[in-house]
């Protein structure tokens, strides 16, 4: 999958640069970012930064999901599209229709964490028991190792790149049970899980913390070292998409390239993502 996904980045900057069809982006004082809950800490702690060391450039960043990302961006009512997952053909599509040429930047990398309450003894989970759970086939702890408890599912909405991500990589896009919650976002996920004792739902690496436990997935945990390595089952590059490719010296270029530098690196770590770069010895 990740292979895929990188092809198809490269593709579309082939193609960007071949026939040379994006439009200049002129310099603006204001960067406008929508998308992805789970990309939203990245460029939250980014604009954070950025405008510490901007004078008069405001960037806001709105969290409405992967897919609302793309709508915003093919619609330009945002310059940045956070995206957990990468943009599908039809929403290129849409995009060249109204010229607009969507340019992916990889920002970082992420594994999505399988998690349960933290009184839970469940510690390791196969795909495949994920895969019963979230289909309806196991509704009771003790058919997977467990406790004799009914199992509350929990998932992302539809519309969230991280459900898209799950459901390709987890459970190989077999139809979810009729016994699924759905919510909004990976805090609203963790919320619901630390306080549901029956409880398993996935969030992002940067959203794991004591509230939750995380299980080992086929025996590998979801860490940094994991998703690097390629062993954690569940991971996934993270997005920002510009309309084309952003102006050298512009504000905007400085902000979407600001995971390249060193102090990217830092914050990206600091969240508790995976960084494409590597400064440190």
């Amino acid at each position: 999958m990740l292979k895929k996904t990188f092809a198809l980045v490269l593709l579309a900057l082939v193609g960007l640069f071949a026939i040379q069809a994006a439009p200049a982006l002129a310099q603006s004082t204001t960067i406008t970012v929508d998308g992805s809950t789970t990309v939203g800490p990245i460029a939250k702690a980014f604009a954070e930064y950025f405008m510490k060391n901007n004078a008069g450039v405001t960037v806001t960043v709105a969290e409405s999901g992967s897919g609302n990302g793309a709508k915003s961006l093919i619609n330009s009512t945002c310059q940045v599209a956070d995206m957990s997952r990468f943009m599908k053909a039809e929403e290129f599509k849409a995009a060249v229709e109204k010229d607009v040429m969507p340019v992916a930047h990889v920002v970082a990398m992420d594994g999505i964490a399988v998690v349960v309450h933290p009184s839970n003894p469940v510690k390791n989970l196969t795909l495949a028991q994920i895969t019963d759970i979230y289909t309806g086939k196991a509704t009771n702890w003790k058919e997977v190792g467990g406790p004799d408890a009914k199992i509350v599912v929990i998932s992302r909405d539809t519309n969230s790149g991280t459900y898209e991500a799950f459901e390709e990589l987890a459970i190989k896009k077999a139809k979810m049970g009729s016994n699924v919650e759905y919510v909004g976002s990976n805090g609203a996920i963790r919320q619901r899980v630390q306080s549901t004792q029956g409880a398993i739902g996935y969030v992002g690496l940067g959203f794991v913390d004591k509230t939750v436990k995380a299980v080992t997935v086929e025996s590998v945990e979801a860490s940094k070292a994991t998703v690097i390595s390629g062993k954690y089952p569940i991971a996934r590059p993270l997005f920002m998409f510009t309309n084309g490719y952003p102006k050298g010296g512009t504000p905007l270029h400085a902000f979407v390239t600001m995971y390249l530098s060193p102090k990217g690196e830092e914050i990206i770590e600091a969240i508790g993502f995976v960084p494409v770069t590597s400064y440190k010895k």
